[in-house]
């Protein structure tokens, strides 16, 4: 021990303990910047493995390199923040401001006015058809009046204007016809009467105006613009005559004078009645039969001769022939002539003779009566005896005039 340790005691531990202090705080130093060091490896071998997997591929990059290490030294930072304490300085907030904004002003609108339509002069409008109907049924030949409604919509007033065929079938109509005044915004009927043709099928005829210099006007909603039309189909139109039922409406003579229709049937001088639904010589019993008795002597005769009736193209006279049925179910000893006549200009006409007996059948009697089309005649059902006319029951079933 030296000298100095015994005369200075104070002094030494003093010093001994400042330098053991210097120590320890050495060593607190060295341990705290030993630790770092191992925490900016750790991290520095992170941002390599990091940087490693964001090396150029063929994948297009979803997102920026420089977030990998903006993160990584946050993490630093972190870490530091954890081993040395830090206090985040608080910043003063931004002073508010009134400032206002204010947006261009946009020039006014230098847009042209849209352009008025120019006005028409001359202009019809299709306004309806007042009958006729397109597909209207005409008999053939048949007289017609069709009419259309039409409207000025131009701004000029129709004067010496009319109204002509265009094409199509004409049927007669007379062109040009006069139109008479019409200011602009009247509506006007323009009537033609047509003939229809002779034979079956469609027809349709177009017209048009024309106005006083010549020019054919147009039309809205017309055909193309244009025009407007009537449209029919000839066909025959046939109301029927039946004979059957206008039988009590026939002048009934015999060949002992004038009877009167339904009998008795014991008249000796001939009768003419119904005998709807009963038995005849084939078995059947049919609902319209007519019963022509001639009258009870040798080659007697009774004849039916009806009310006028205008024949129509393509009618048949159609009926059965035949006999009564008698009480034993046969017809006797029957024996007539059947015949059809027409009386035209107080003219007695044949159309058609059958003769007829007893056989149990009846015989199916179809005349065609284009002969006497379209003219107006009084047809005549008549029943002659051949010798004896006791048993000549001769029937006539559901007699008729139709198209077939």
């Amino acid at each position: 021990m030296t000298p100095s340790v015994f005369v200075y005691p104070a002094r030494f531990f003093k010093r001994l303990t400042w330098r053991a202090g210097c120590k320890i705080a050495s060593l607190k130093e060295e341990n705290h910047m030993f630790k770092v060091a191992r925490k900016l490896s750790f991290l520095a071998l992170i941002i390599l493995i990091i940087a490693a997997c964001n090396l150029p591929s063929n994948a297009t990059p979803t997102e920026d390199p420089n977030a990998v290490f903006t993160a990584a030294a946050l993490t630093v930072q972190a870490q530091l923040t954890q081993s040395v304490p830090f206090s985040t300085p608080t910043l003063p907030a931004p002073a508010a401001t009134n400032t206002s904004v204010s947006f261009p002003t946009l020039p006014a609108s230098t847009l042209p006015p849209a352009a008025s339509p120019t006005a028409v002069c001359d202009q019809a409008a299709f306004v309806k058809d007042v009958n006729i109907p397109d597909g209207s049924q005409i008999a053939p030949g048949g007289a017609f009046t069709k009419t259309w409604r039409l409207k000025n919509v131009g701004v000029c007033t129709w004067s010496g204007y009319t109204l002509v065929f265009d094409s199509g079938d004409a049927m007669g109509g007379t062109s040009p016809q006069t139109i008479g005044t019409v200011p602009p915004g009247q509506e006007v009927d323009l009537s033609v009467n047509f003939t229809a043709p002779a034979t079956a099928g469609s027809y349709r005829s177009y017209w048009r105006i024309r106005n006083s210099s010549g020019v054919l006007i147009p039309v809205l909603g017309g055909t193309q613009g244009k025009s407007f039309f009537v449209d029919i189909k000839v066909a025959v139109i046939s109301s029927g005559f039946d004979l059957h039922s206008r039988a009590t409406d026939a002048n009934w003579v015999g060949s002992a004078g004038t009877i009167t229709f339904g009998g008795p049937d014991t008249d000796t001088n001939g009768f003419a009645m119904y005998r709807n639904n009963q038995k005849l010589e084939d078995g059947s019993s049919p609902a319209k039969v007519l019963e022509i008795h001639p009258q009870m002597v040798n080659d007697g005769v009774m004849t039916g001769l009806y009310p006028a009736y205008t024949v129509v193209a393509g009618e048949h006279f159609k009926a059965k022939i035949g006999f009564l049925a008698l009480s034993d179910g046969t017809c006797g000893t029957g024996n007539v002539k059947f015949q059809l006549n027409y009386k035209e200009s107080g003219v007695l006409k044949p159309l058609g003779e059958w003769t007829d007996t007893c056989d149990g059948v009846l015989k199916d009697v179809d005349v065609d009566l284009s002969s006497i089309a379209g003219k107006s005649v009084q047809f005549a059902l008549a029943v002659l005896a051949n010798g004896s006319a006791t048993q000549d029951s001769a029937v006539w079933v559901s007699p008729r005039v139709a198209i077939p």
